[in-house]
């Protein structure tokens, strides 16, 4: 757990008001109580829909500047910071631990604020936005609006982009067309690399959508996919390349996600999430991890069991994890601790343990409500599904966070941000930094007069692995030396990497392969690390080649893309996209 608390410094300020960092809508609250038939989508009818004053619709255009050839609108000018903004908590540095990472700014303008965020094999970064919250700041192209389904007058337009697709190697920015509400939905990647989305709000509750990994690619949306209404669940890809959905507001149930134009037909029951449903819920996107043995672990709220979907049956239920909700809107952070495939007995599967930290008491949502803040959750507890008996092993934190994230490093360290105030979508990126963007606690897109504007700026993160003293440590990998079949499973994988400066031994060396996951609400689905077994190593001068194992199964490493990483003396290379199949 060391790697833990060392990952604890990175986050330099942690802002103490517990906001939920998305955008609400004051007109009714979402998580009122209600009865068993007063299904959620009946909560936004006509007769309440939201209308924006004309003043503050001005004050937020004030400055905006016209179309450009991207349909990039400038930000308008920020408000001065309040009271509740400046009250963090500021985390010392510790530089006998060495360097403590580096910050930048890579764009102050990603058009939308990124609710959703989703690295992709091309190139880019996926971002997107619920479709309620009006204009954004980039415009789709005059010929290419949208239907607006909640305007009073039927044909109303929508010409405002309210997902982009972000290059974050030249920071370039294209508008893609959403029709459906995306507003708190879940997602993620095919075999091939693409984007399969799921859920949402209103008329995107039962959608399915699916974006390509190419430049000229656009949303392909299904609306009615699924039998029941998906808001806020949570998907996970399945060792035969399938999808399952759990969850979402009064969704007792899963699903597996339908092919293009089909449907689902029916719901399956799935009584943790009836039982761990309270005044609140609190177990909102529940937290999903495929196991090795091809079991799914399944925590919502404060429990979680090893469930078999092949049988549709929960083969054992694990401890309760005391102190607080862990769930939206309680919101911890939680992941798959990387798979250690080096030094298994032959056919035998790694361990998996599963980590989950912060969160908060399961009263905050209700007394938050009333500007009363309660402090946030501290504990970092994990739990090894391996062992029959598993009990959930807990330290403390330096300071409590909710909805902040959780992400593995091309290490295998854990890098914890963000949370509390607002929260932001992280991802990995090919060259081992970290793509961190959006927040938004308002209802719509507003830079003054509140206490945490809009965020569109996009920011990138450095660890301390990439410090200007650890570079010539840094490998490089000889792309060209990837085979371009990819990986085969229980298959040799053999490339070639060099070392600008200081030579390496075998023992310096080690392989690990990253899923990209898809991130919302502090949440990262399906991220997933394997350290792979080196089983050749020679050297020339400082060049290399490398064999290592590839997983031997699916239950390990589902098929699809993943950025493999060589970590020379704790310092990873960028990545090779390779695809596992």
């Amino acid at each position: 757990m060391g790697c833990l608390l060392r990952a604890a410094v990175f986050a330099v300020a942690i802002f103490l008001l517990a906001t939920s960092g998305e955008a609400f809508f004051d007109v009714f609250s979402i998580f009122r109580p209600r009865s068993e038939s007063d299904y959620f989508q009946n909560a936004f009818d006509g007769s309440q829909e939201q209308v924006m004053p004309q003043q503050q619709i001005e004050q937020e255009e004030q400055g905006a500047a016209p179309a450009t050839a991207t349909g990039l609108t400038k930000v308008p000018p920020l408000g001065p910071p309040s009271k509740a903004a400046q009250d963090s908590i500021v985390l010392p540095v510790d530089h006998a631990a060495g360097p403590a990472g580096t910050w930048t700014i890579a764009s102050e303008n990603s058009g939308v604020s990124a609710m959703h965020l989703v690295v992709m094999r091309h190139g880019k970064a996926v971002m997107f936005d619920t479709s309620t919250t009006g204009r954004s700041l980039m415009r789709l192209p005059m010929e290419n609006c949208r239907a607006d389904p909640r305007a009073k007058e039927a044909g109303t337009m929508d010409c405002w982009a309210h997902a982009v697709e972000f290059d974050y190697s030249t920071n370039a920015l294209r508008s893609l067309k959403i029709v459906t509400d995306t507003w708190c939905s879940s997602g993620a990647l095919d075999a091939d690399g693409n984007l399969v989305q799921t859920g949402g709000y209103f008329e995107g509750e039962k959608a399915v959508r699916h974006l390509g990994a190419c430049d000229t690619c656009d949303w392909r949306e299904y609306p009615n996919s699924f039998a029941e209404g998906r808001w806020y669940a949570t998907q996970q890809v399945l060792p035969d390349g399938r999808f399952i959905v759990f969850g979402g507001r009064r969704a007792f149930s899963y699903e597996f996600v339908p092919q293009p134009g089909q449907t689902t037909g029916q719901a399956v029951q799935f009584p943790l999430l009836r039982e761990t449903t309270d005044d609140v819920e609190n177990n909102l996107y529940p937290f999903v991890n495929l196991l090795p043995d091809g079991n799914l672990f399944v925590f919502a709220n404060d429990r979680s069991v090893i469930f078999d979907y092949r049988t549709g049956k929960v083969v054992r239920e694990l401890p309760k994890l005391a102190g607080g909700g862990r769930n939206y809107p309680a919101s911890a952070m939680s992941a798959l601790l990387p798979l250690d495939l080096r030094n298994l007995s032959r056919g035998a599967d790694p361990e998996p343990e599963v980590i989950i930290c912060g969160g908060a008491l399961k009263t905050a949502f209700r007394l938050g409500e009333n500007n009363t803040f309660q402090p946030t959750l501290r504990d970092c507890a994990r739990i090894n599904l391996a062992k029959i008996d598993a009990q959930w092993a807990v330290e403390a934190m330096p300071v409590g966070r909710v909805m902040g994230d959780m992400l593995v490093l091309p290490t295998g360290d854990l890098l914890m941000l963000s949370g509390a105030a607002k929260g932001c979508s992280g991802a990995v990126l090919p060259d081992a930094t970290v793509l961190v963007a959006g927040g938004n606690t308002n209802a719509a897109y507003n830079f003054s007069g509140v206490d945490f504007p809009t965020e569109v700026r996009v920011e990138r993160f450095s660890p301390p692995y990439l410090s200007s003293e650890l570079a010539g440590n840094r490998p490089v990998i000889d792309i060209a030396s990837v085979p371009a079949n990819g990986m085969k499973y229980g298959a040799k994988f053999t490339f070639r990497f060099h070392t600008p400066v200081a030579a390496v031994v075998e023992a310096d060396v080690r392989v690990t392969m990253y899923a990209p996951p898809f991130t919302t609400h502090g949440y990262s689905m399906n991220q997933r690390m394997l350290v792979l077994p080196v089983t050749g190593f020679t050297g020339q001068g400082q060049m290399y080649d490398l064999t290592v194992d590839a997983p031997r199964k699916p239950e390990l490493a589902p098929a699809g893309y993943y950025l493999v990483f060589v970590v020379a003396k704790d310092v990873p290379s960028s990545a090779a996209w390779v695809k596992i199949q």
